[in-house]
């Protein structure tokens, strides 16, 4: 690892883990991607399947334990949450972990957290881990984590969602796993809220939704995710650099994703607009130092 601030993709599926032959290259664990520098504390979006990989990264490179890090939770949807009990680093005495997520009606973040991570749904609570894990509620805030400059945002999916931006060493990076264009609430499908540009504008990277074909999102309006060509849009109405597609479909194989990937790069170019990428796991993508 060098002083640039990597990006490194460890889960990039939405709503359900999955397996198989036809998306070996883009991977089927769920939302978790690490944010890295040299010598700070990772950030990390999310605590999907793919949590899981991560921590074994790091068991690989002798990071494990005493393992410190700051992880940003868009929302408890199973797809984002199941990694935190098989993230092996928390299971060592010495390593600490603080999780912000969205705040909830039904009370604290961590009760309610412990509330889907306990008997007889799981054998253990999180605070049975032998590591120490802390929740914070969070909303419209802005907070700092560590050197990094950490703003949140309310953003459209079901339930209590929250979009992340992240300013690091003069890197910017927002990441905004689940998001619904439309939800019925009477904005036209290409509306791009206030918040949703607040969180982008400028990005170096954005990490988008980006579940749907059209004709998929047509049927499935209500379910808070949105179309590729929405997050291509996103991207050029914010002025982000780069865009991740990001929260692939369990049914979109490896050359659907392609086509995809393909159709969304064709979009962008025409509307002069960010450069697409299709996040992976394993991917990493560097941002030198400014």
């Amino acid at each position: 690892m060098t002083g640039d601030l990597t990006v490194t993709f460890h889960g990039v599926r939405g709503s359900t883990p999955c397996d198989g032959d036809y998306l070996a290259r883009y991977g089927g664990n769920t939302s978790c991607v690490a944010l890295e520098r040299e010598g700070e504390a990772p950030i990390v979006f999310d605590l999907g399947t793919g949590l899981r990989s991560y921590g074994s990264q790091l068991i690989g490179d002798g990071r494990a334990a005493g393992f410190q890090a700051t992880m940003l939770l868009s929302h408890l949807h199973w797809d984002h949450v199941q990694g935190l009990p098989f993230f092996v680093p928390i299971h060592h005495p010495d390593s600490f972990v603080e999780i912000y997520g969205p705040r909830q009606n039904e009370g604290p973040l961590g009760e309610v957290f412990a509330g889907i991570m306990r008997p007889p749904y799981f054998p253990i609570r999180p605070d049975q881990l032998d590591g120490t894990v802390t929740f914070f509620d969070a909303g419209d805030d802005d907070f700092a984590v560590g050197e990094a400059k950490v703003r949140s945002r309310w953003i459209r999916h079901v339930g209590p969602t929250l979009g992340y931006r992240v300013d690091w060493d003069g890197v910017s990076v927002a990441y905004l796993s689940d998001h619904g264009q439309g939800c019925g609430i009477g904005h036209a499908d290409d509306h791009v809220p206030d918040e949703v540009l607040e969180l982008c504008d400028g990005v170096d990277l954005l990490i988008h939704d980006a579940q749907h074909t059209p004709a998929e999102f047509e049927q499935k309006r209500h379910w808070g995710h949105c179309t590729v060509d929405y997050a291509v849009h996103v991207a050029k109405q914010a002025g982000a650099r780069q865009v991740a597609l990001f929260h692939h479909d369990p049914s979109h194989g490896d050359d659907m994703v392609d086509l995809l990937l393909r159709d969304a790069r064709d979009v962008s170019d025409r509307l002069n607009g960010a450069s697409v990428v299709a996040a992976a796991e394993g991917m990493v993508l560097r941002f030198p130092h400014d």
